[in-house]
């Protein structure tokens, strides 16, 4: 078995103060267990199944199966058919946070969208007159747009744009905004994958740098009454709780929304209402996220679509409502 390194421990200790906890999330992420896999329907679910389904957690949405350890959902014929999308569970408890908004949404945003996780629920969940996913490193771009096409995501949007550029394109005009915030990928090493320095606080504190910059832009993009959700796949305060805090002392009119169903994951580590999973729980890798709602009553501001149609990478409006 690996050593834990100096850093890990660090990390450990400023997690949890329960000695048993620490040694539990350490032994989770140095001797790494596989997690069950779990599929987004995007189209209807057919009768018979030959893929074995797990129990479903009480916060789990109906077009969500956890299924059991072994299965290869990526290897099905309806996969390439485009009738389900292939997530990490702790993807599913992130986006969960978007079940919690009210209304009907007219215009998503997904500002780090590949490879297309959160897009894609996103618009199950929420049946946006349009859904705009953007990802602003190029490499990317392909494996997004090969998600959208391939489940047939309409009516919905590419774009390769850095987030300063939408915020003033943008301003008070999405509902919803979706960031899935670069981050150093602690989580990664639950799954048995690398992640190079992820806990050194060189490479923390610049990601929560790079995070701050981006969650302020996306912040300009929700509209009065709109919904902003942050979300990550790591561990460390800096990068998710402190990033909220920071948030809400520059943006106050957001307010951090409670979401019932998730009580039980609430942080431990501020009163703010944000949700965390850790590995050692044995749902997923581990995820934080937060839904933040902008309180101002202002007027809606309308996106000029025909302005950034040239923006436009990859495009589905079939049967789209959206006026242009």
């Amino acid at each position: 078995m690996e050593k834990p390194s100096n850093l890990l421990l660090k990390v450990s200790r400023r997690l949890f103060t329960n000695l048993d906890e620490q040694e539990k999330f350490i032994e989770a992420l140095i001797n790494p267990q596989p997690f069950s896999p779990s599929i987004l329907w995007c189209q209807e679910k057919p009768e018979t199944l030959s893929l074995v389904v797990e129990t479903p957690t009480y916060w789990q949405p109906q077009f969500i199966d956890r299924l059991s350890l072994g299965e290869k959902p990526g290897q099905h014929p309806l996969h390439q058919q485009g009738y389900f999308y292939c997530l990490d569970f702790s993807s599913v408890f992130a986006a969960t946070t978007l079940l919690a908004i009210p209304q009907s949404v007219r215009l998503v945003f997904d500002m780090c969208a590949a490879p297309g996780g959160k897009s894609i629920f996103a618009w199950k969940a929420l049946q946006p007159d349009l859904l705009i996913s953007n990802e602003v490193i190029g490499k990317r771009l392909g494996m997004l747009i090969s998600n959208l096409k391939r489940c047939q995501i309409s009516p919905s949007v590419v774009v390769n744009r850095d987030s300063s550029i939408f915020a003033e394109m943008f301003h008070c005009s999405s509902n919803l905004v979706i960031v899935d915030a670069p981050c150093t990928g602690q989580s990664l090493l639950a799954k048995g994958e690398k992640a190079p320095g992820c806990f050194h606080p060189t490479a923390i504190n610049k990601s929560a740098n790079r995070q701050k910059r981006i969650i302020a832009n996306s912040a300009n993009l929700v509209s009065p009454q709109g919904y902003l959700a942050y979300m990550t796949c790591t561990y460390s305060p800096e990068e998710n709780e402190q990033v909220c805090e920071w948030l809400l002392e520059r943006f106050p009119q957001f307010q951090a929304m409670e979401i019932s169903s998730l009580a039980k994951y609430q942080s431990h580590l501020t009163t703010m209402p944000c949700y965390r999973m850790f590995p050692q729980d044995r749902l997923g890798a581990g995820a934080f996220t937060v839904l933040f709602k902008n309180t101002n009553e202002d007027e809606h501001k309308e996106v000029d679509l025909n302005a950034i149609s040239s923006l436009y990478i990859y495009q589905n409006l079939k049967n789209s409502e959206v006026k242009r």
